[in-house]
């Protein structure tokens, strides 16, 4: 009876010491509500939806404890449609993000896999008051579709902050036989981050070429290209939100849907276009007003558009928020852009929300 009891203190000890060099996290997000949709080709769509503020996810971080400041870090992160329990993409567990990587206290991170893009993350945690969701969501007017969210095949590395300065670095390899460069992204980034002030500069770059496969010979094109300052600063009683963003080359700016109004000649996807943001986050109570203005100037087809929005995110506990959002978007000269959220690019030129999120 010793014996086996100082054999469990033991094994209890080694297992304690484990559990203190390594951990995995499950972690995610459950979000729905109702949205409202108006003015498309479709005419009033009302649904219950999943994701409109947060995508719906479930995930798993880990980070084992290599000594000297230095750690493994991984996650997998899988999408899911609360309101059908469906995965966001049939067939594909980590659509989201799945990446293995090492990190030092001195020297940065670096991370391999399916992550997210610089340019993104500028927009979602630093220029956008609406986070990248619900109807006010900046990704209706700003280029943030497919692989400008996140990417495949990425080498990422973020630095160590000096000083509030850190910079970030992404290589995603574009995979295709015989061409090194064709279909590969690249971005930079400078960031800032002190007291209230915080400030992004990020270039992306995506090769657009396609590589020769058998006697289909390659086919050179122009890259595309976003340049985005993302800035914000908070006042206490007010947090004021500022971005800029120059969108040049093909797919530089795709329209999230192809002819939403029906008309008889479809918007065009401009190569040569800007657009920026002007928002406010006010606290009031326990929740938040949020709203933004952004316009759309297309230099090439003069499709321009302007979206106004305003919400109310009501928290009910740390890990659970009420919301309400509306925005509309007034488009000019046969443009097509749409009021959508987190994970819908939306069917008309009108939209409201009211749902809840719950993050664990």
């Amino acid at each position: 009876m010793k014996k086996l009891t100082l054999a469990a203190l033991i094994v209890g000890g080694f297992a304690a010491q484990a559990q203190a060099q390594s951990n995995v996290t499950i972690y995610g997000i459950v979000d729905a509500g109702i949205v409202a949709e108006r003015g498309g080709v479709n005419g009033s769509v009302n649904k219950v939806t999943s994701g409109v503020g947060s995508a719906s996810r479930l995930g798993f971080r880990g980070n084992e404890d290599l000594g000297g400041g230095n750690s493994a870090i991984f996650v997998i992160e899988s999408g899911v449609k609360i309101d059908t329990g469906e995965q966001d993409t049939a067939g594909v567990f980590a659509q989201r993000q799945a990446y293995v990587g090492l990190k030092s206290k001195d020297l940065g991170t670096v991370t391999l896999g399916r992550q997210y893009t610089m340019l993104y993350n500028a927009v979602s945690q630093v220029m956008d008051p609406f986070g990248a969701g619900y109807a006010g969501s900046a990704k209706n007017l700003f280029p943030t579709a497919g692989i400008l969210t996140r990417t495949s095949n990425a080498v990422v590395y973020n630095s160590p902050s000096f000083e509030g300065f850190g910079v970030d670095a992404e290589y995603a390899l574009g995979e295709q036989a015989g061409d090194n460069t064709a279909g590969r992204q690249f971005g930079f980034g400078l960031n800032y981050s002190n007291g209230p002030l915080n400030a992004r500069l990020v270039y992306n770059n995506k090769n657009n070429d396609v590589a020769a496969v058998g006697t289909t010979p390659a086919v050179d094109k122009e890259d595309a290209k976003n340049t985005l300052l993302a800035v914000n600063y908070d006042f206490g009683v007010a947090k004021a939100f500022f971005g800029y963003e120059k969108d040049k080359g093909a797919g530089s700016a795709p329209i999230p849907v192809a002819n939403a109004y029906g008309l008889k000649v479809a918007p065009k996807s401009s190569a040569d276009s800007a657009v920026w943001l002007i928002g406010a986050s006010v606290p009031v109570g326990t929740g938040n007003i949020v709203a933004s203005y952004i316009h759309k100037d297309d230099k090439q087809n003069d499709q321009n558009a302007n979206q106004y929005a305003l919400g109310y995110l009501h928290s009910l506990s740390k890990r659970t928020t009420a919301y309400v959002a509306f925005a509309k978007i007034k488009n000019k000269n046969g443009a097509g852009y749409t009021v959508g959220n987190n994970t819908e690019a939306g069917s008309g030129d009108k939209a409201f929300n009211l749902g809840v999120k719950h993050t664990f």
